[in-house]
């Protein structure tokens, strides 16, 4: 982060602003009316001038710290600029020919009305069939709370050719195969020690190990404190939601088992042609606790958009859970918070960081990275595989274990999907629902005590039709809360619609987005404040 402009900067700028802003005025050019000359106004008292002064200067000089920050880098993989056929490039919903590889005309039509950012220009993109692509003006967006969406930074993602993507593309088939696997069972499945055996074989595979191996307990799991402790499914995905003056109890209508999408190949090249779906998901009729890898999935595609955070602090709320040590209302013995520092001030917090994680994510997928997805991988890998083309795919995924599985069931290499459109009508890198979860954890864990210990911690039973007690160590609410990002960021993965990197990435992200945000609300209180502290995903501790 950039440091805090000096004072000498502060009343430079102060001066220019004030300036401008008076010469505005007098000429009754600031909003839809005229402003009248300060002579005038008579009944308006010197309070209510040094409050509008003192306005003017918070917003001013947070505008200062946000202009003074560095210009980011923005880097890419290169694989757009490596692969004139696009093949590592997001391309669905345009033209294909029969191996899925993108009308290179038509790409170039997108690029340029993407760059553009007129609305005109997207208009004329030639399109395949009927999906549309999901919002990409939203690139262009801006966000004056906090950090602008362009001025927030990710590295890059790996490439197409890279070790780190086949190990990736490797955990993604695995997570597809193995859906229907109870999260309660993986210490004692044996296809979920074969999963794991394959994963540490990779090169360069970055999820979570135990002693330098990938193993049942580590799979499919987040690398944030508190990630391998307690159940895969963080508590906050269990406790019953207190809705004002109703109790939701979270059991789910979730998918029948052994349902997968875009296995055979003509649906895989019409969805990525931008056919809308391929056949109908069906549910079960009986209702469930989250128990699987199929649960998740179906829970992070039916979802608005913050949900798991909104219900979360909701939770939280109900259970009286301890706020930060820097909330002034903690230790008052005559006042409550509510507008600020209490309930309404944390849910409205948890939506607004959402939307601008959201507005952050947007603008590296579209305008900066643009990376594929993992179902358009693995018609790479099929594709190569049954010697319709040849592809740069790492040898070590050509030879995972997992492919012989998948071939034998479906007779093919494609991803098994959990859902009957595939993936989403936007590029891959940064998830969405990854940024969202990082932005919304934070404002989570800046507002509660994250050493705050959830009593009476429970799992799902195999069937999800009961939750079973956890008698393992205590759960802190940090660890719970990094737990819930990584859990909805994975979801994702499993449902075969992102990979890992576009979720560990998402989620600093979105904290980023979220930090930004504190800083700037931390002026306006008028309370006494020292500031928020939190934890973040890396492990440090930080004060705002």
């Amino acid at each position: 982060m950039a440091k805090d402009p000096s004072p000498d900067d502060r009343r430079a700028f102060l001066k220019k602003v004030g300036t401008a802003a008076a010469a505005l005025c007098a000429k009754g050019a600031v909003g839809e009316t005229a402003v009248p000359p300060e002579a005038s106004l008579g009944a308006v008292t010197d309070g209510a001038k040094r409050r509008s002064q003192e306005a003017f200067r918070i917003r001013a000089e947070a505008a200062l710290r946000q202009k003074l920050l560095p210009r980011p880098a923005h880097p890419t993989n290169g694989d757009e600029a490596r692969y004139p056929s696009r093949i590592a490039s997001y391309t669905k919903a345009l033209p294909h020919d029969d191996l899925g590889e993108v009308d290179p005309a038509a790409y170039g039509r997108f690029v340029d009305a993407l760059e553009s950012g007129e609305i005109a220009d997207l208009d004329r993109v030639p399109m395949g069939d009927r999906a549309k692509l999901a919002d990409p003006l939203c690139a262009y967006a801006f966000t004056l709370e906090g950090t602008d969406s362009h001025q927030l930074s990710l590295p890059a993602p790996p490439a197409f050719e890279s070790a780190e993507e086949a190990s990736e593309m490797a955990e993604v088939y695995w997570a597809a195969y193995t859906r229907d696997v109870a999260f309660s069972t993986f210490a004692t499945d044996g296809v979920m020690a074969q999963a794991a055996a394959d994963l540490s074989a990779f090169s360069d595979f970055r999820g979570p190990k135990a002693g330098g191996a990938v193993t049942p307990a580590t799979l499919f799991r987040g690398s944030t404190p508190g990630d391998l402790t307690g159940p895969y499914l963080s508590q906050l995905l269990f406790r019953d939601i207190p809705y004002g003056p109703m109790t939701l109890p979270q059991r789910y209508r979730v998918p029948e088992a052994g349902q997968d999408f875009l296995t055979n190949y003509p649906e895989w090249l019409g969805i990525q042609r931008g056919v809308p779906s391929y056949g109908e998901l069906k549910l079960d009729p009986t209702t469930r606790y989250l128990r699987n890898g199929r649960d998740l999935s179906e829970y992070v595609h039916r979802d608005f958009s913050y949900q798991a955070f909104l219900n979360g602090a909701l939770i939280l709320l109900g259970l009286g859970a301890r706020p930060d040590a820097a909330n002034p209302y903690r230790t008052s013995p005559t006042q409550s918070g509510f507008a600020s520092f209490g309930g309404p001030h944390l849910l409205d917090l948890v939506a607004r960081a959402a939307n601008q994680g959201l507005r952050a994510a947007w603008y590296q997928k579209w305008i900066v990275h643009r990376r594929l997805r993992p179902d358009a991988y693995s018609g790479r890998v099929h594709n190569h595989l049954t010697r319709n083309a040849r592809y740069p795919i790492r040898e070590e995924l050509l030879k995972s274990q997992v492919l012989p599985l998948l071939n034998q069931k479906n007779l093919g290499y494609l991803l098994p999907m959990a859902y009957p459109e595939g993936c989403p009508t936007h590029p891959a890198y940064p998830a969405g629902h990854a940024t969202i979860a990082g932005a919304c954890v934070t404002i989570l864990k800046a507002w509660f005590d994250e050493s705050f210990v959830l009593s009476s911690p429970v799992e799902a039973a195999p069937d999800g039709l009961s939750l079973v007690p956890y008698t393992g160590g205590p759960l802190t609410l940090g660890g719970e809360l990094n737990k819930l990002a990584s859990n909805v960021s994975l979801g994702r993965d499993t449902a075969g619609v992102h990979w890992r990197t576009d979720g560990t990435e998402g989620m600093r992200l979105g904290e980023a987005v979220a930090i930004s945000l504190l800083r700037d609300h931390a002026a306006t209180y008028g309370e006494p404040f020292d500031g928020f502290s939190l934890t973040r995903f890396d492990g440090t501790h930080i004060t705002l």
